[in-house]
């Protein structure tokens, strides 16, 4: 992704009024880190602190991300962290589908031009975005392939900061990263298994 690419995707999410999100929002959140990234991290939707500074995961569950990071020897800068939505929910409810919808396009546009090896999809709405009414709990640590990306779906960090057993789980699946990111191209079939429903967007 060229810089000038990027930065009117910016610019377009920052001045987006597609949805009613854009009526409450301090700030719009589209995500950073490197445009070059090997793996890009897909969350829910910003929260309190983010909605502040305009930056994905910078509460409790991002402070969670940049440890859990930092112990396979990768910093933000090495990554590219995004969510679902660009914009917080009230009081962080989940997120409606015409919401989901609405935001669907930019990360379209972020998945295509980053291109990266494996996206982690963190949580139950990220992970409905490539595998539709799969549950989250049978599928984590189990990476497959959606279009031409290696997907990895994970626990959610806030999750995990509220359910120890799932913070367990998600340091495991973090371990296997570094090797997943390794052998994206060349995983066998029964480590990243094709999808019927690949085509298929969440709301077609």
């Amino acid at each position: 992704m060229s810089t000038a690419t990027y930065e009117d995707l910016v610019r377009r999410v920052n001045a987006c009024a597609k949805c009613t999100l854009a009526q409450k929002r301090n700030r719009a959140v589209p995500g950073e880190g490197s445009l070059d990234a090997d793996v890009m991290f897909v969350g829910e939707a910003p929260g309190y602190y983010e909605d502040q500074e305009g930056r994905p995961f910078v509460g409790r569950a991002g402070n969670l991300l940049t440890e859990l990071l930092d112990s396979i020897g990768l910093r933000r800068e090495d990554v590219y962290i995004t969510n679902m939505l660009k914009c917080r929910p009230p009081n962080n409810r989940d997120p409606l589908p015409g919401e989901i919808a609405a935001c669907q396009p930019y990360l379209d546009e972020q998945l295509e031009t980053i291109s990266p090896k494996v996206v982690v999809a963190l949580g139950r709405y990220s992970f409905a975005k490539f595998f539709p009414n799969e549950a989250i709990g049978k599928a984590r640590g189990k990476p497959r392939r959606w279009n031409n990306l290696l997907v990895y779906p994970m626990y959610h960090p806030a999750a995990a900061l509220r359910n120890g057993r799932l913070r367990v789980a998600l340091e495991e699946d973090f371990r296997a990263l570094p090797g997943l990111i390794r052998d994206a191209g060349s995983l066998p079939v029964d480590q990243a298994e094709e999808d019927p429903r690949q085509q298929l967007s969440l709301f077609e």
